[in-house]
């Protein structure tokens, strides 16, 4: 009997997924726990793994499609299976088809809502025709492809299609763009005697005009940034950091351990300056919960950690990774654990495990290379605060009546005015400051 592999929920809100990669083709033999696919969920793009060994008879949907969770993507022929059989047995319309209309709909239109409207309309039911066949000359594309295709004005008709079926995908339109193995419709229908269209002598260099599909993180993020905005009451403090000593400690920590291949940032003692001064002000590391104010027993800091943006636009997002009891850790260790999440974040991936149970964030623009001197952060619920650190850098400052040249650093506090009062904050970020201006404290 076929065995119907269905988008899994690989994240506690993820709503659909994104086929990034296939890494099987229909005729490949699986056995249980095989890594068939990378699938992209509102956080991470995390692997697929099937269950139960076959074959794969069919794959249900394109790379680059995005499915509801629990819409069929692929077919799996058990051991002495027919596969075209298993194949046959479960159309695009079984399981499926309206989830496969919906994908068809938003890759047709990849901006939702703000308030995610897009993504929880029920779609229309899928026409009788086959909704990925191109509706002149029977040539078979995802609705993805045939819009590159149209952007770039190809006849598809020259194409070979290298998806399930022998169906036209981007990568075959993004290939015919490379190499020009497909001509232009216009210059195949252009009449004899008809002048080209002039082509403009003036461009920005290096810019381009183009649309990029949301991917699942970016409307997560999108989503959740707007909710955070409209129904958490922000309010924010700011307080300045004199961080000559705390730069002087770092250098010789620093130069003592250089050839134990340890490098401390200053990021890693704010980190720990942020988890101790919970401990004296237990109501930043708490949560608003509707009807309670939950309190939490441990400190645990998420990491703001952006990714990058890739040539062609996709790409980037934000994602929170978890640093957990920082208030028992040391700087080495939480160094380690930094480097560690923000490392695997921008290869494979972060597990869900390792991007919840934050109690407080912490957002760092103070890379020298950026120069952000001051900035406010949205807040990242449940959290009743995040902290938005900018550069350490030196300038003009009064210290003892005089004007001389130091280290300084602003820190920025957003509350949620439910859980937090302006006092409060500003008692928090006073105990904050008197660590990072006395930072032996933190090595204690």
């Amino acid at each position: 009997m076929p065995i119907q592999i269905t988008m899994p929920r690989l994240s506690d809100t993820m709503e659909e997924g994104t086929l990034v990669r296939w890494l099987v083709k229909p005729g490949d033999k699986v056995a249980a726990s095989d890594h068939v696919a990378d699938v992209e969920t509102d956080k991470a793009t995390m692997e697929l793994n099937v269950f139960d060994e076959g074959t794969i008879a069919k794959l249900a949907i394109d790379e680059g499609g995005t499915v509801p969770v629990g819409s069929l993507i692929a077919v799996l022929a058990e051991d002495g299976e027919s596969v075209e059989d298993a194949a046959g047995s479960v159309g695009d319309g079984a399981g499926g088809g309206a989830e496969k209309e919906k994908e068809n709909q938003e890759e047709a239109k990849p901006e939702p809502s703000s308030n995610g409207s897009a993504a929880s309309t029920p779609a229309s039911p899928p026409p009788a025709t086959d909704t990925n066949t191109a509706t002149s000359g029977g040539v078979r594309i995802s609705p993805l492809a045939r819009k590159l295709a149209d952007e770039h004005g190809l006849d598809v008709s020259q194409l070979q299609g290298s998806g399930p079926d022998g169906r036209i995908i981007k990568r075959d339109i993004l290939a015919a763009v490379e190499t020009g193995s497909a001509k232009p419709r216009a210059e195949q229908h252009e009449a004899p005697d008809q002048k080209p269209a002039p082509v403009p002598t003036i461009a920005a260099a290096g810019l381009e005009t183009k649309t990029v599909a949301l991917s699942g993180m970016r409307k997560t993020i999108a989503k959740r940034l707007v909710e955070s905005k409209t129904t958490v009451p922000h309010f924010q403090v700011s307080v300045a950091v004199y961080m000559d000593p705390l730069m002087e400690l770092r250098k010789t920590i620093n130069g003592q351990l250089e050839s134990q291949g340890v490098k401390l940032s200053v990021n890693d003692f704010v980190t720990r300056a942020i988890a101790l001064a919970c401990l004296e002000h237990p109501v930043v590391n708490a949560s608003w919960t509707g009807d309670a104010v939950q309190y939490h027993g441990s400190v645990n800091v998420g990491t703001a950690i952006a990714l990058p943006i890739q040539d062609d636009g996709t790409g980037g997002g934000l994602l929170v990774a978890t640093v957990r009891d920082v208030q028992n850790k040391g700087l080495r260790q939480i160094s380690q654990d930094v480097k560690a999440l923000a490392k695997k974040a921008r290869t494979t991936g972060l597990s869900p495990a390792e991007m919840s149970d934050s109690t407080i964030t912490i957002s760092n623009l103070g890379m020298p290379q950026y120069g952000v001197t001051q900035f406010t952060a949205i807040i990242n619920p449940p959290n009743a605060a995040i902290i938005a650190v900018g550069a350490a850098l030196e300038k003009p400052v009064v210290r003892d009546g005089q004007i001389v040249v130091g280290h300084e650093m602003n820190v920025t506090l957003s509350g949620d005015h439910r859980v937090i009062d302006g006092a409060s904050a500003a008692e928090y970020l006073s105990t904050l400051r008197r660590l990072l201006e006395n930072p032996a404290a933190l090595l204690v």
